[in-house]
């Protein structure tokens, strides 16, 4: 049996939200249920990022990744949200300034 201590104890650092960012975030993801755009959520951790991936469905590709990458904290922002392609839609030092691109009014319903 193979001992494989995990990341932490290897001494490696480990990116995560901490409460309140994972708080703030989850209050987004809840409204956005409620109003009918998403529907699951997926949350990782590594040795680079923390992510928060939203989809539509569960057997889908994530529409929109929330991001928190500490190393760009002082040049872009440690914040980012993701497309579905890789696109950068917006980045920023603040989560709210980040998470503003969800508002009210930024989306129309086409028929």
């Amino acid at each position: 049996m193979a001992f494989d201590p995990p990341i932490a104890a290897r001494g490696g650092r480990h990116v995560f939200f901490d409460r309140r960012e994972l708080d703030r975030i989850l209050r987004l993801y809840g409204r956005m249920v409620a109003a009918g755009e998403w529907r699951d959520y997926a949350i990782g951790g590594g040795a680079e990022a923390a992510v928060f991936s939203v989809f539509r469905r569960a057997s889908e590709a994530p529409v929109y990744r929330i991001e928190k990458r500490p190393a760009l904290a002082r040049r872009q922002g440690q914040w980012a949200v993701m497309g579905e392609g890789g696109m950068v839609l917006r980045r920023g030092h603040e989560l709210d300034q980040v998470l503003r691109f969800f508002d009210k009014g930024r989306f129309k319903v086409v028929e």
